[in-house]
């Protein structure tokens, strides 16, 4: 297996993808363990990927994958869960950069790498335990007119639900699991494009923004092969007077301060 030290450099590799070390910005969003910016990226710390990022299981051995990483939340949370490392790639190349930015500035530096890729071009020496992506999930929808949130958002002007999942196929160990988050609707789509390619769900979560609401998210573990039972469990994000459920607050409170 291929020693990630030589990843510094691309000069190494007959690849069109780059490395990311830049110097810092200056604005923080602060969570208990790390801070980071996200004024250049397309896409802006969320609940969905804050929310996928303390429900995905890890090892202390996974080498860990970030589709579309946007500033580097969801490999900041799977690095203070423990996972050994972490290669982070987004199509943005500001976006790559604030990844690169954030990581630096974190106590895991040592584990985490940006590249400025194109994840249906992006190639490397090993295969991965966990590959996890907020993917851009909004099909067909009304768009709005800047062109790097688009790329971010939809499908069919970035990175189709097809093409994520060949890239996953083509990444991924044998045994290893694809964390996602998408919403209800478009899961619907995607489970089965998924399954074509042998890929099925062991873990669900049923995101519910209000009691008494139907869900709206859901965050899904996919594995090769399919499941003896799928393990499925629901998270209600707030009561119905507004006010954050128990388990809500449990799930972030490794994460966020207060």
């Amino acid at each position: 297996m291929e020693s990630f030290t030589s990843l510094r450099s691309v000069r190494a590799y007959a690849v069109p993808f780059s490395v990311f070390r830049f110097p810092l910005t200056m604005t923080r969003f602060h969570f208990k363990h790390f801070s980071l910016s996200h004024d250049n990226s397309t896409m802006k710390v969320g609940t969905d990927a804050v929310l996928l990022g303390a429900w995905v299981a890890v090892t202390r051995s996974d080498w860990a994958l970030d589709i579309g990483t946007g500033c580097g939340v969801l490999p900041l949370m799977l690095a203070q869960k423990g996972v050994a490392k972490v290669h982070a790639v987004d199509l943005d190349a500001s976006s790559a950069q604030e990844a690169a930015e954030n990581f630096d500035a974190s106590q895991w530096h040592d584990k985490l790498f940006s590249f400025h890729a194109d994840i249906r071009k992006f190639t490397m020496q090993c295969a991965y335990d966990l590959i996890i992506s907020n993917p851009p999930f909004f099909v067909n929808s009304f768009k709005c007119d800047a062109d790097r949130r688009n790329q971010a958002r939809h499908t069919d002007t970035s990175l189709t639900f097809s093409e994520l999942i060949a890239s996953v196929r083509r990444l991924l160990k044998p045994d290893g699991r694809f964390a996602v988050v998408l919403p209800l609707r478009e899961s619907l789509e995607f489970i089965p494009l998924a399954e074509q390619a042998n890929l099925f769900v062991h873990r669900r979560e049923n995101i519910v923004p209000v009691a008494g609401k139907d869900p709206n998210r859901v965050n899904l573990e996919f594995r090769y092969g399919q499941p003896v039972r799928v393990e499925a469990t629901d998270l209600v994000i707030r009561r119905e007077d507004g006010s954050f459920t128990e388990d809500y607050s449990r799930v972030v409170s490794e994460y966020y301060l207060g």
